[in-house]
């Protein structure tokens, strides 16, 4: 299985991922023309994509997705909520609902969902399964308290692309409005390093090998200081996987999770 985020911040997102002949994008937050030039520079073909998978319908999540679903003749998967705050732009498009904590299954992955709490019609979190091997990945961004639900669908992940949105001082003391800052910090905004940091380490286990840092804000937060916040956790717990963070203006990866390094780790 390869991963690879196209782009990741408060002006797009996008990450594909890839099992044998079966490619899905969760999220197209970019143009089309952005989007496939990426995924070209990464070998992806979104000519063969499976499906598009949203978590929810912002512009920095769904920009493309409608264009690109026509334009590749795939279908695109979201909530309820989701789809029907996108219903003027769909026509032409199939769409398929995700029910929360069912599996949909697409080519060689299966895909489940989780409701998250943020300020969208009806946002989710994802979980990608590799169906030959059972390994995993967890994708959670945009989710201003991580529930028992998200926790539950996160948990032995092999990988994790995780939302590290803010710092605390840095948004307290920038250019946004208080009631811009309230809304970012609160239970329907973003996940701050510190809140990050605390998610995963409830979530690690010795078979988690990478995490992605992914939604940085590019006014309220830095690198280095989403990467110590997660970083000196992770070292606590005994992390000895990958740690990376996304940025928006270029992608990273692809990155491969092997089936051998997942038996290794005892959860094949």
């Amino acid at each position: 299985m390869r991963v690879t985020v196209l782009g990741s911040g408060s002006r797009g997102n996008a990450l594909a991922i890839t099992s044998g002949a079966t490619s899905i994008l969760i999220d197209a937050g970019f143009g089309p023309r952005t989007l496939a030039r990426r995924a070209t520079s990464c070998g992806i073909d979104l000519s063969g994509l499976s499906g598009i998978f949203l978590t929810h319908e912002h512009g920095d999540h769904a920009r493309g997705a409608a264009q690109l679903a026509r334009a590749v003749g795939c279908p695109m998967y979201g909530s309820r909520g989701t789809l029907a705050a996108l219903r003027d732009r769909l026509d032409g498009v199939g769409t398929l609902e995700l029910q929360a904590l069912e599996t949909t299954a697409v080519g060689e992955l299966g895909v489940t969902a989780c409701h998250t709490s943020h300020d969208a019609a009806e946002p989710l979190a994802l979980s990608v399964a590799e169906t030959r091997t059972g390994q995993h990945v967890g994708i959670a961004y945009d989710l201003g308290r991580p529930t028992a639900q998200v926790r539950y669908l996160l948990r032995g992940a092999a990988a994790l692309v995780l939302e590290a949105n803010h710092d605390d001082v840095l948004l307290r003391t920038g250019p946004y409005p208080a009631a811009v800052r309230e809304r970012i910090a609160g239970p329907g905004g973003h996940l701050s390093n510190r809140d990050a940091a605390e998610l995963l380490q409830g979530l690690y286990h010795p078979g988690l090998r990478v995490v992605v840092l992914a939604h940085l804000s590019d006014r309220c937060n830095r690198e280095d200081l989403a990467l110590k916040a997660v970083r000196d956790v992770l070292a606590r717990r005994g992390f000895q996987g990958k740690l990376h963070v996304a940025r928006q203006g270029e992608p990273l990866g692809p990155i491969e999770l092997t089936a051998e390094q997942y038996a290794l780790d005892g959860l094949s």
